[in-house]
């Protein structure tokens, strides 16, 4: 008879933004006449820039020619979205990566579940708290996190590292020494993020502790501080350290086009062992590609119009943060975030639970937001906000909250 990851089944309940879809459908169900603001998932709402519009309407059209027609992808992806990367993303900022370092996927979200299957069965890893739940629940499916605690919501083998208000969200080094350490920088769900001296000292502690960085940089595009780096190889020696993952969902517009990539440096070795042909081995193994009219669509984002753009969807969705920020402040909320990310962090009223608030928003003022004990222990007692809203909405919900 066959057996099945018994690991899967230590998961606790569903995935965060699965509940939070069904608490929504089941009120929607119960109240037709209700208008629903979603300000829950980081899902954006413009649509996709002309110049990347153009790029896919080529590449299709490229595709119904047999002289252009395109067929299996390579492996870290095609040549001209991999230099384009290198160029813009990496060159542009003095940071020393190459083309064949570059592996492009189909997203940030797949990669980051992913890359724990390089690292063996008992490394354990460290996580900033609160945090995006997939670096966790991946980790618990391959079995490294131990058992589960109800309780604290806290598993035993996990190493957290409080992220919160009371250490200006910035993490302390860990007392036990980790194998791997996950950080999101600008961080998501707090919407906070670090400058570049702290974030030096992180790759310092890494390379002393012979341990490895997972840098989930999806949110790098909307820092607007100069102290605050935009890729983890603007530090010195990230190169033996870290492995830095890249999204075109929330920069560009791609959530339901679906583009991203990891870079991992040749540097980058345990006991000898590359970690970048591991991985590449792991990518000719278990991926096709993605989609040729898809890397094209990415490679017009480097493009001089790509760019302009994209760089107005980024002021707009951050001017929705800026609105939501100074309303809760002026409505009495104690908000944090929304200065280098689209998302607002803010702490309960009334001493509420995470998720006793988020069933109050719904009922009271029909805004779905997102609770931020699902993003880790240290959340609870606060909620996010997206501001990837359009501004109508955006605005509207701001006043239904204001008026509870």
């Amino acid at each position: 008879m066959f057996t099945v990851n018994e690991n899967y089944l230590k998961l606790p309940g569903s995935y965060l933004f699965s509940t939070i879809g069904k608490k929504v459908a089941a009120f929607e169900s119960a109240n037709p006449d209700k208008k629903i603001i979603r300000l829950g998932i980081g899902d954006v709402t413009q649509p996709l820039a002309p110049a990347i519009i153009e790029a896919l309407h080529k590449a299709v059209d490229e595709m119904a020619d047999p002289s252009t027609f395109r067929g299996y992808a390579p492996d870290l992806g095609y040549e001209f979205l991999r230099k384009a990367i290198v160029e813009n993303d990496y060159k542009a900022r003095n940071c020393d990566i190459e083309a064949d370092e570059i592996f492009v996927s189909d997203g940030a979200k797949s990669d980051s579940g992913n890359i724990q299957e390089l690292f063996g069965p008992d490394c354990r890893i460290a996580v900033c708290d609160p945090v995006y739940p997939v670096y966790v629940d991946s980790n618990v499916m391959a079995g490294r996190t131990g058992v589960y605690d109800k309780a604290t919501e806290v598993w035993s083998n996990v190493i957290y590292m409080p992220t919160t208000a009371e250490n200006n969200f910035v993490p302390e080094f860990p007392k036990e020494t980790p194998d791997v350490i996950y950080l999101c920088l600008p961080n998501n769900p707090t919407g906070t993020t670090l400058n570049k001296a702290d974030l030096q000292k992180w790759v310092d502690y890494a390379n002393e502790n012979k341990a490895v960085i997972i840098y989930d940089a999806a949110y790098e595009a909307y820092i607007s501080e100069e102290d605050v780096a935009h890729s983890i190889y603007e530090c010195e020696g990230a190169r033996t350290c870290a492995i830095e993952i890249r999204s075109f969902s929330k920069n560009a517009g791609f959530t339901g086009v679906r583009l991203g990539f990891t870079v991992v440096p040749k540097d980058l070795k345990v006991d000898g062992v590359s970690v970048r042909d591991m991985w590449a081995r792991r990518h000719g193994t278990k991926f096709n590609g993605a989609p040729y009219i898809v890397q094209r669509a990415g490679e017009a984002v480097y493009s001089e119009a790509g760019k302009a753009q994209l760089k107005e969807q980024v002021n707009y969705y951050m001017q929705n943060a800026k609105i939501i920020k100074e309303g809760l402040k002026d409505a009495g909320y104690t908000v944090f975030g929304g200065v280098n990310a689209p998302y607002i962090w803010l702490k309960t009223p009334d001493k509420m639970t995470s998720w006793d608030f988020f069933d109050f928003l719904l009922e009271k003022a029909n805004v779905v937001g997102t609770p931020g004990s699902g993003f880790g222990p240290s959340g609870e007692g606060y909620f996010r906000l997206t501001a990837f809203g359009t501004q109508e909405a955006s605005l509207e919900a701001l006043e239904r909250i204001k008026n509870l």
